[in-house]
């Protein structure tokens, strides 16, 4: 149990809501922010004296799965938030090994005989394991790069580009910030082992502003990203649909842009593969 964790996110949860939210009364004007401890004790039938251990990580012993639940249940988790929760409960399974970097050869198989749609692989920790010609086109030549420089979020928040020049040219660079911190704070629950895990998210707090600020927040529920935009120096704005596959025996992410048919997107696509890495050179040289 990593009571220190478990404690500041209880603290995290509690603090945004309002006693209206949980159908209680506002009552007198509060001092601090949120649910008081002893309404979130009430709220999950527990005393108030373990709850304040719980939060303060002092607690002797791991809360049981019932507990759980009914704190669960009292700071109105979703199902992301309160399995984050179990897994810093250590009632959860829980991964202490490293995250898998090693891609099934089928899905590489896969990603070069997608038709026009830029296919990647992507880690827990947001590497870049695996990819086809177009993404290479669409993004960047990650054959490239040293391994390291491969890292989104590495990307997203210490490149020098920020949101007048985003990485890409992409539209939602302050959204995929959001959604990056979100999933490596649920990745450092799962391989809190992980030198590789640990590393990436001490690197980032110390180098970027923006991310230890995210960070502070808690949040590990993250929104789907359904369509994104790109503004490639060789062809102009791209706008392409994105899906996001999960391989769940590697804890990885097949993800795919791609455009409907017929449309100025998909002819943009069409023309990025043909230029192949030629493309690719126009972003370095961009940069």
């Amino acid at each position: 149990m990593d009571k220190q964790e478990l404690g500041t996110f209880l603290r995290s949860r509690r603090e945004r809501l309002r006693p209206q939210d949980v159908g209680l009364p506002a009552g007198p004007r509060r001092r601090t922010p949120g649910l008081r401890r002893e309404e979130v004790a009430v709220l999950a039938h527990i005393s108030t004296e373990y709850y304040i251990r719980l939060e303060q990580g002092r607690a002797a012993s791991r809360p049981s799965g019932d507990v759980l639940a009914g704190i669960a249940a009292a700071l109105l988790l979703t199902d992301t938030e309160s399995d984050h929760l179990h897994i810093l409960a250590g009632t959860a399974p829980n991964r202490t090994g490293l995250h898998r970097r090693d891609v099934r050869p089928s899905i590489l198989a896969l990603l070069e005989r997608l038709p026009q749609t830029a296919g990647f692989v992507v880690s827990a920790a947001f590497e870049v394991l695996a990819w086809n010609d177009l993404a290479a086109a669409l993004m960047e030549d990650f054959a490239q790069l040293d391994p390291k420089n491969r890292n989104l979020a590495r990307r997203v928040f210490l490149a020098p580009q920020h949101d007048d020049a985003p990485p890409y040219g992409i539209s939602d660079a302050a959204e995929f910030r959001h959604h990056a911190v979100r999933q490596l704070r649920a990745t450092l629950a799962r391989y809190p082992a992980d030198p590789a895990v640990t590393g990436l998210v001490d690197e980032l707090r110390d180098g970027s502003p923006d991310f230890a600020r995210l960070w502070e927040r808690h949040d590990v529920q993250a929104a789907p990203t359904l369509t994104k935009s790109f503004r490639h120096p060789a062809v102009g704005e791209i706008t392409v649909d994105c899906d996001s596959l999960a391989l769940i025996d590697r804890d990885q992410h097949l993800v795919l842009y791609s455009a409907p048919q017929g449309s100025p997107s998909a002819e943009a696509l069409a023309l990025l593969g043909v230029l192949g890495t030629t493309a690719a050179e126009y972003h370095q040289s961009a940069q």
